[in-house]
């Protein structure tokens, strides 16, 4: 079979005339999948930074493994294998390390005598929604919490602080206006801790408590969610 007949789905790119090894040959071309394996698994080093970043050693391990079938289905018109194989082992080694490593954490972050939880508990029930305040909240009245989100921007550029409001996500807070009451938590830091802005995930460890009394700016009711608390990460 010519390249001019390669079909499309080998995803391939030409280099030229020769083989593999630099020798004089058959007419081949490399394989695009295997290029981009390899440039992804180089940057699947950030799977090791968060859970939603296994996605991308994940894409790599996928192109890999489709370029490796097209090399060893058309091997006479296909090159790519030394980076395809590069990219698998790179994409591989960090998805797997990069899951470890996050199972690893999530299995021992938790302080003891704190409890896990997370802005979901702080939501209105969609079955009730004339409650401002779902119960599940009001069960966390009270009790020391483990929880994580992000600073809210407000702070930023005021230097190290001990009071700001933690919200679920940048998206929030960045990109998504004034944040709902349930999306927001004031937080009052404690024992000398203080943190700087920054647009990572912070972990907290405190006793959270709910004032049911607040009035959003457009005059619904909602709940006031506060956390005295320590940086735990």
């Amino acid at each position: 079979m010519s390249a001019s007949t390669l079909p499309e789905s080998t995803g391939s790119v030409s280099l030229g005339n020769g083989s593999e090894d630099g020798s004089e040959g058959s007419y081949r071309v490399v394989s695009k999948a295997a290029v981009l394996s390899l440039a992804i698994g180089l940057l699947s080093v950030v799977a090791l930074v968060s859970v939603g970043m296994l996605a991308v050693p994940a894409v790599g391990l996928a192109f890999g493994l489709l370029a490796l079938r097209a090399i060893s289905m058309y091997p006479d018109e296909v090159s790519g294998k030394v980076p395809a194989w590069m990219g698998v082992a790179l994409s591989g080694l960090l998805l797997v390390g990069g899951a470890g490593l996050h199972t690893y954490m999530y299995l021992t972050e938790l302080p003891e005598g704190y409890e896990r939880y997370s802005f979901q508990e702080l939501q209105p029930d969609k079955e009730h929604p004339e409650l401002p305040i779902p119960p599940s909240a009001l069960e966390m009245n009270g009790r020391k919490v483990f929880m994580k989100g992000y600073v809210h921007p407000g702070v930023q550029g005021a230097g190290p602080v001990d009071q700001f409001v933690l919200v679920p996500d940048m998206g929030t807070c960045c990109f998504g206006g004034q944040p709902k009451l349930t999306d927001m938590i004031e937080v009052k830091l404690i024992n000398g801790h203080s943190l700087s802005y920054s647009m990572r995930k912070r972990s907290l460890k405190g006793v959270f408590t709910v004032d049911p009394r607040i009035v959003a700016p457009d005059g619904s009711q909602g709940a006031c969610y506060r956390l005295v608390a320590e940086v735990v990460r």
